[in-house]
C-alpha cells in the first residue's frame, strides 16, 4: 500500500474511532507529515482523497475540520466515485435497442416487446482507461437517448428529464479479465478486476437502469459495526 494510502485509511479509522459527538479539527499537514514521516505533499495527496469522498474540509488559514456527515455513511470510500465529471470522460463503443430477456423484463417490470437500449461504453478517469460498462435502460422512459448522453453523467441526463433517484442497488463480485476485456482496458489477460453490477432505483419504485461495470482499479472502504448474531451463526451456535 503506498505511504498516501495508508494515511487515508488511518486518518479514515481515527475519525471513525472518534467517541460520538461533534468532531472538531485535525491536525494541520505539518504536523501530519512529522507524524508519519513523510512529506508535505504526501500528506497532501491523502488529505485530497478525503476531501473528495466528503470526510473533510480544508479551510485555507483556518485548518482541516471533519464534515458534520462524516460517519453517516457506511460506504465512506468509492473509487467508482471518487472523481468529478471534469476529470473522467467516457467513449461510446455501441448503442442499439434490443427486446429483453426474461431477466431484464422481471427487472424493469416490462413486456417482452417493450424495447431497450443497450449501450456499452468505456471510462476513463485521468485518461487512464479504467472501466467497461455495459447498461439497459426502457425505451418508453428515455426516448431521446443519443451518443451525446451515453457519453456523459446518466444521473444527470435522468434528473434533468424530471426523474427523481432513490437509491440504487449493487452487488460486487472480484473477476478475471477476458481476452476481449483486456484488449479494451490496455490490461493483461487475468488481471483481477471487480464486477459491480448496479440497479437504479427511482423514487417510485421503477428500476431505471441495470449496469454492469468491469473495473480494474476499483477500491472501497466500508465502516461495518460488529454483529455478535453474525458471528454465532458463522461458528454454527
Amino acid at each position: 500500500m503506498k505511504k498516501r494510502d495508508f494515511i487515508t485509511q488511518d486518518l479514515l479509522s481515527k475519525i471513525y474511532q472518534a467517541a460520538p459527538g461533534p468532531l472538531h479539527k485535525l491536525p494541520g499537514e505539518r504536523e501530519l507529515a512529522e507524524e508519519y514521516g513523510v512529506s508535505r505533499h504526501t500528506v497532501r495527496a491523502a488529505l485530497k482523497k478525503l476531501v473528495s469522498i466528503g470526510i473533510i474540509r480544508v479551510v485555507q488559514g483556518s485548518g482541516i475540520f471533519v464534515s458534520e456527515n462524516a460517519r453517516s455513511n457506511p460506504l465512506v470510500y468509492n473509487s467508482i466515485t471518487e472523481k468529478r465529471f471534469d476529470q473522467m470522460r467516457y467513449r461510446l463503443l455501441s448503442l442499439h435497442k434490443r427486446l429483453p430477456d426474461k431477466d431484464q423484463q422481471q427487472v424493469f417490470g416490462i413486456g417482452e416487446n417493450e424495447w431497450l437500449w443497450y449501450f456499452c461504453r468505456l471510462r476513463y478517469v485521468d485518461e487512464r482507461c479504467t472501466q467497461i460498462e455495459t447498461s439497459s435502460l426502457p425505451l418508453s422512459r428515455f426516448p431521446d437517448l443519443t451518443q451525446q448522453v451515453t457519453e456523459s453523467s446518466l444521473q444527470q441526463y435522468a434528473i434533468a428529464r424530471g426523474d427523481t433517484l432513490s437509491h440504487f442497488l449493487t452487488h460486487y463480485q472480484a473477476v478475471a479479465v477476458d481476452k476481449a476485456q483486456a484488449a479494451l482496458l490496455g490490461c493483461r489477460r487475468g488481471a483481477p478486476a471487480m464486477k459491480i453490477t448496479n440497479r437504479g432505483i427511482l423514487a417510485g419504485g421503477d428500476v431505471w437502469i441495470l449496469s454492469e461495470v468491469i473495473d480494474i482499479h476499483y477500491e472501497c472502504t466500508w465502516v461495518a459495526p460488529f454483529n455478535a448474531d453474525n458471528l454465532r451463526f458463522r461458528r454454527g451456535d
